[in-house]
């Protein structure tokens, strides 16, 4: 069984985690006729150009490099099979990957607390959470 299910897994969760970065994460109406559809890739580009470097980086660094660093190690650690070093680095990458859920999970919670704007989330959101669970989910049958 886990012959099958752990190559889908991968699959599924590089292929999400590409769809979640680039595909529109929450859905934020403004007033009556505004609305804003970011990705997570558009929000670190604002972010970057409004001059808000360490933020930028720091999204960048827990939302994108460890998530696919996580997705990369669990494809080496498969291919190499269980002596390899990649199983430590994943053990390392695997505690900060959850962070990026929280903090997009925290941006739609303050959209609508504040009162300003109404979210809703979007397809990219659903994707990034799959590429999670289709991760964590491979990263415990890689360990066993």
């Amino acid at each position: 069984m886990s012959a099958i299910l752990l190559p889908i897994l991968l699959a599924v969760a590089a292929f999400s985690f590409g769809l979640g970065i680039t595909l529109p994460l929450v859905s934020l109406d403004k007033l009556l006729f505004f609305t804003e559809t970011p990705s997570l890739k558009t929000i670190i580009m604002g972010l970057w150009e409004q001059g808000e470097t360490v933020l930028a980086l720091i999204i960048i660094a827990f939302s994108v490099l460890l998530p696919a660093a996580k997705i990369l190690l669990l494809h080496i650690a498969v291919y190499r099979g269980k002596k390899s070093r990649s199983l430590a680095l994943l053990s390392v990458a695997s505690k900060w990957s959850m962070m990026d859920v929280l903090l997009v999970a925290l941006v739609i919670f303050s959209a609508k607390t504040s009162g300003l704007a109404t979210a809703s989330a979007m397809p990219g959101i659903w994707f990034y959470a799959t590429a999670t669970l289709a991760s964590v989910l491979a990263s415990v049958m890689v360990r066993k």
